[in-house]
Order: C-alpha cells, then sequence, then structure tokens
C-alpha cells in the first residue's frame, strides 16, 4: 500500500508535484484503511490528501542540506537490485555492489 512513499528530499532533478501528491495519496490510504473511500467520506478524504501534499511541499522547499542531490536513476537501480533479490527474479551473484551475495 506505500510504495509510493520514497525519499523526495535532495533530488536532481527535484521531487514534482506528481510525486508528492502520489506520497500523500499513500499515506492518508495507509492512516486511513481505505484504497478508495466510500462516496460519504470521499471529500474528507480528498482534503486530507490535499493537505498532506501541501504540507509535504512545505517541508522539502524548507529543508537545507550541504550534501550532493542524489541521482535519480542510481537510486532507482539500487530499488531495482533490492527488489530483484527480495523477489527472486535475478541470481544474486549477477547484482551489483552491496546486493552481491559471496558464495
Amino acid at each position: 500500500m506505500c510504495r509510493n512513499i520514497r525519499t523526495l528530499y535532495n533530488f536532481e532533478p527535484p521531487a514534482t508535484t506528481e510525486e508528492i501528491e502520489a506520497a500523500a495519496l499513500q499515506y492518508v490510504r495507509k492512516i486511513t484503511g481505505f484504497t478508495k473511500p466510500s462516496a460519504a467520506n470521499e471529500a474528507a478524504f480528498a482534503a486530507a490528501v490535499a493537505e498532506v501534499s501541501a504540507a509535504s511541499t512545505r517541508l522539502l522547499s524548507s529543508l537545507q542540506t550541504t550534501a550532493a542531490p542524489k541521482d535519480r536513476e542510481v537510486e532507482a537501480a539500487k530499488r531495482r537490485a533490492a527488489a530483484a533479490i527480495r523477489y527472486g527474479s535475478q541470481p544474486a551473484e549477477d547484482l551489483p555492489g552491496r546486493f552481491a551475495r559471496a558464495n
């Protein structure tokens, strides 16, 4: 349920509005337990997503760091390598760096 909640801070290029909204949606889904709210709860659900998205945008824009921005492609490759090990879709020996298993 939380697959879109990822670190959005300190990336080059910066997080997009769509990424922030997707994370907000997943957060609200997680805390409510709804993947899709009923008609009676739809307005409250949408308002919560908008508020979480706005708060996240403000937070991300106010944070400061001296660290170099992370590369999106490198981070995505790390996630794919970890998933390959987790789900067994690729032999661990063929994976790069820290994801490779010693024989």
